[in-house]
C-alpha cells in the first residue's frame, strides 16, 4: 500500500505522526507510555535520531524529528514501530491491564492486515510532513505543544 507522505529527503526534519489502530487510548497507563519514551531514548542514542520536540498523546505521538547524517529516517521509524508494538502486546499481557478487549482489538486489527501476524498495534506509515520554513517548524512545534491543552489533558 503506498503511503501519500514519504520521506523524500533523509536530511530533512519531519513533523511525524504515529497512531495506535482505532485511537485507541493505550498510553494512558504508565507501563505503556513508558515503553515509548524509553524507545525514543533508545533510537536516539543508537540509531541516529534526532528528536526536536514530541508529545505522547493517549491514542497517538507527535514528534518533530531527523536522522542523523547517513542515517535513514524511513528504517529508523519502521524499527521504532515494530519494536513498540510488540514491547506493548507483551506489557498488556504482563501488568494488571483491566482494559481486557485490547489485545481483542489488536488483534482484530492484525487478521484484517496481510502484513501483520497475531497483533497490530500501530496503524500504517508515520505520516512524515518535511518542515520546509521556519514559519512551518513554528507552527508545528506550537501543534505539538497545544495539543495536550486542547485535549483537556494540562492547562497550559
Amino acid at each position: 500500500m503506498g503511503f501519500k507522505y514519504k520521506v523524500a529527503n533523509d536530511n530533512g526534519i519531519y513533523f511525524i505522526t504515529t497512531t495506535v489502530v482505532g485511537w485507541i487510548d493505550a498510553f494512558t497507563r504508565k507501563e505503556l507510555a513508558s515503553v515509548i519514551i524509553e524507545s525514543i531514548k533508545y533510537c536516539q542514542k543508537e540509531k541516529g535520531l534526532n528528536v526536536y520536540s514530541w508529545c505522547l498523546m493517549p491514542s497517538h505521538l507527535h514528534m518533530i524529528i531527523s536522522a542523523e547524517e547517513g542515517k535513514n529516517l524511513s528504517d529508523i521509524m519502521r524499527d521504532f514501530k515494530k519494536f513498540t508494538s510488540k514491547k506493548i502486546i507483551k506489557t498488556i499481557k504482563e501488568i494488571n491491564e483491566s482494559r481486557d478487549w485490547l489485545l481483542d482489538k489488536f488483534s482484530f486489527a492484525a487478521r484484517i492486515n496481510t502484513k501483520t501476524e497475531e497483533f497490530k498495534f500501530w496503524q500504517d506509515g508515520f505520516h512524515p510532513i518535511a518542515l520546509y520554513s521556519n514559519e512551518f517548524k513554528d507552527q508545528k512545534l506550537n501543534y505539538i505543544h497545544d495539543n495536550p491543552v486542547e485535549a483537556g489533558i494540562v492547562s497550559e
